[in-house]
């Protein structure tokens, strides 16, 4: 599902609409996610609709041996990682379509090296909208962040968010980074851009209490302040033990007796029925 960020509120509600009435015209809706995360949301789906609803996930955690990276990966950064503290380094990605502006660039940029906490932060080829398919970085940068940073185009993502140096993550907040980050225990800086990136970013925020937005203009002193809030202060300790509460319950919804366990035998059984 992916909608447009220019898309307008009145197109947004017509497209929802369109799915929810194909969902109560269907034999039941396949989700990817669990009871321990959204119960009382899935309850008000399921009496919405009016059909099965089979929460299953986190599907990544089920088919954990596939490799659907389109993306040549960089696994030399689980090496560097292996040399960090625990819970140290903020791992900085936003995924494979967000783009940035080449002075967002530099801002994010400066403001990682002033927060003086280490990070492995991915600049895909295509991140940086502009003429040229060179991404710059700052003169400087590589000096001042030399042993703390690493800069890479790409990563094995499930990989580096349950290394034990990760201690953060910076998103872009669409579903599957957001599902892996709160299976490995991570907390979140939130920075949406389009689809259901936004209404990911608050329940990260306002219901699991495990991240926050980083809303407005990027700036460099901002971005410095929140990467200290969540890596170095109090606050987003309590953020990190919330999360790793939820990944003990995505661990345990998939184990035999677990809720997303009991779905995927009741989806089994449903279509076997037919």
């Amino acid at each position: 599902m992916v909608f447009s960020s220019a898309a307008t509120p009145a197109n947004m509600k017509k497209c929802l609409k369109c799915l929810v009435d194909a969902a109560r015209s269907s034999s039941g809706v396949i989700l990817n996610t669990f009871r321990d995360l959204e119960n009382s949301d899935l309850e008000k789906i399921a009496n919405g609709i009016t059909v099965p609803i089979y929460p299953i996930g986190p599907l990544h955690k089920i088919s954990s041996g596939t490799d659907d990276s389109l993306l040549a990966q960089d696994w030399a950064c689980l090496e560097w990682l292996d040399k960090q503290e625990v819970d140290s380094v903020l791992y900085v990605s936003f995924g494979s379509l967000a783009c940035i502006d080449e002075k967002e660039l530099l801002e994010i940029a400066w403001g990682l090296a002033n927060s003086q906490v280490p990070f492995l932060w991915v600049i895909r080829h295509n991140l940086v909208k502009s003429s040229s398919n060179d991404v710059s970085l700052p003169d400087g940068f590589k000096e001042e962040t030399h042993g703390r940073g690493m800069v890479v185009p790409w990563v094995p993502q499930q990989e580096v968010l349950r290394h034990h140096a990760i201690g953060g993550f910076w998103t872009h907040n669409g579903w599957n980074s957001t599902l892996e980050s709160i299976c490995e225990g991570v907390p979140m800086i939130c920075r949406p851009q389009f689809a259901d990136q936004m209404i990911n970013m608050r329940y990260v925020q306002d219901v699991w209490k495990i991240g926050f937005e980083l809303d407005g203009d990027l700036e460099r002193g901002k971005i410095e302040r929140a990467v200290t809030k969540l890596l170095c202060m109090e606050e987003g300790r309590h953020m990190r033990q919330r999360a790793k509460d939820l990944r003990n319950k995505a661990i345990k919804c998939i184990k035999e007796e677990g809720t997303s366990k009991s779905a995927i035998e009741l989806l089994v059984n449903h279509i076997m029925s037919f």
